[in-house]
């Protein structure tokens, strides 16, 4: 995805290895609480050394920004097209690789976020080393397609198919060790995963199957035995007056849904609505609520394509799937949708709170990211929520393509709390990507349209590899920043 820059080696001489001990951490402030279990994962492998240098060195922060802007510059050059746009303090000019470029920020200090284990690092001056240890979720390696392919305008075919291959084998080998390194799996899957291996893949990061190999057969007989014992019990009250206004409800949603030519076919119609019944009565503090019914579709699509060939997610068609095998996709589905919503169920609660919240934090990071366009928004009288409370409630789902959801959820389900902390670092990067489109617009409702109408229908996997750099580029500047939220 990104070009190894040779020069690596001289800025990382003179820098100093991080203690071993950990550091005990300072007080936080609410949005380091926020942030307090994410931890950073730079896109890095056989084409990124720099990247993984930087990541395992406490650095200058001058030489972190200029490292993290310098590979996004290289990247889009390559490709020729213009970089993600960036705000007035995190912009800078293009200048000879040797000059270090003015910090972003006079008050901007860089911190690794805190990590699983809840130690920190104290956060320094800006002209100081930043303390930054080496991510626990460190991805590997390039970018891949749905398939498994990466962009072949930037490889050769022959080089690309050996790079194919040689990814495939790493899972391949990951997986079917007895016990499977899920730390060593994040890394890898942070900058996508093949085709083949991405549905047992995703049922081990989300937690649904032990790291066990032995344990994952009795695993998966006992969880969809268990979840066939639910239908069996609930759903029948669907048509209870206590539960029929949420049967109703989701019955009405399905068929708005996206893509079409999945939903519409009536194996799949009936599937998601036992999926989404028996999880709400499952869970009546929230219930079911508008936008749980999107999460289900990547799942179940990710894990139909196991026994299916497709060109394109969009359209599946399962009539030739046995009804065995459908069965235990069903059970799978919910158990891993399962799993995402315990992160983010505050999302659905009574009026919403975790997505207030998140939509407030995106304000509030984009004012500091790039004022003109927070300032231009706040002129034309335009709400984030009147557009960023879907980013929140649907996790992009209804602003790109099927395709390219799956292959975030590759990152998302990579990263410690991706769906929740990372997601609002994407959100961030999305918005700002627009940057251009924005500005141009002097009118409130045509600026509305554009935010709720964004042109993502022919994104491919290189554009979510872009904002997906981008996003981490941002967290990584910001999170647990003291000043994160001062102007």
């Amino acid at each position: 995805m990104w070009e190894p820059q040779p020069d690596a080696g001289s800025l990382l001489k003179s820098t100093a290895k991080m203690p071993t001990t950990p550091v005990k951490a300072k007080r936080v402030s609410t949005f380091q609480e926020f942030e307090s279990n994410t931890s950073d994962a730079w896109d890095a492998g056989e084409d990124d050394d720099e990247l993984l240098a930087m990541a395992a060195e406490s650095l200058n922060s001058e030489v972190v920004m200029e490292t993290a802007n310098r590979v996004l510059r290289n990247h889009s050059q390559r490709q020729g097209r213009p970089t993600l746009q960036e705000g007035p303090e995190l912009q800078q000019k293009p200048r000879p690789e040797a000059e270090p470029p003015s910090p972003p920020s006079g008050d901007l200090r860089l911190v690794k976020s805190v990590s699983e284990s809840h130690t920190s690092c104290p956060a320094e001056s800006a002209s100081d080393a930043a303390p930054l240890q080496r991510s626990q979720s460190l991805p590997h390696a390039a970018t891949v397609t749905l398939g498994g392919t990466s962009d072949p305008s930037t490889l050769g075919s022959s080089a690309l198919s050996e790079r194919e291959a040689s990814r495939l084998d790493k899972f391949k080998q990951l997986l079917a060790g007895p016990n499977t390194d899920l730390e060593e799996l994040r890394k890898l899957s942070w900058s996508g995963i093949p085709k083949p291996v991405r549905p047992m893949t995703w049922k081990l990061l989300s937690g649904y199957l032990p790291a066990n190999v032995d344990r994952r057969p009795a695993t998966l007989q006992r969880k969809q035995k268990e979840y066939f014992a639910f239908i069996e019990h609930y759903y029948d009250s669907r048509n209870d007056e206590v539960h029929q206004d949420t049967y109703r409800q989701i019955h009405i949603d399905i068929p708005r849904m996206s893509p079409e030519a999945l939903i519409l076919q009536p194996k799949v119609t009936e599937i998601f609505e036992r999926i989404l019944f028996i999880w709400a009565i499952r869970h009546p503090a929230s219930g079911y609520v508008q936008g749980i019914n999107d999460l289900v579709t990547p799942f179940f699509v990710v894990f139909i394509c196991e026994y299916i060939e497709a060109e394109e997610v969009d359209t599946v068609d399962v009539s030739g799937v046995p009804a065995e095998v459908l069965r235990n996709i069903e059970a799978d589905t919910y158990w891993c949708m399962s799993k995402l919503l315990d992160g983010i169920q505050d999302n659905y609660t009574f009026a919403q709170p975790g997505i207030q919240m998140k939509v407030k934090m995106l304000e509030e990071l984009v004012s500091r990211i790039d004022e003109q366009v927070h300032r231009h928004l706040d002129q034309h009288e335009v709400r984030y929520l009147q557009f960023a409370f879907r980013w929140m409630n649907n996790l992009l789902m209804r602003e790109v393509p099927l395709r390219c959801t799956i292959r975030l959820w590759d990152t998302y389900q990579s990263e410690p709390e991706g769906f929740s902390h990372f997601h609002l670092y994407v959100c961030a990067a999305f918005l700002v990507r627009w940057r251009k489109e924005i500005l141009e617009e002097k009118d409130f409702q045509e600026l509305l349209l554009f935010l709720q109408n964004l042109p993502t229908a022919h994104w491919d996997d290189e554009d979510i590899s872009l904002l997906l750099a981008e996003a981490y580029r941002l967290k990584f500047a910001f999170a647990d920043a003291p000043n994160h939220y001062k102007k």
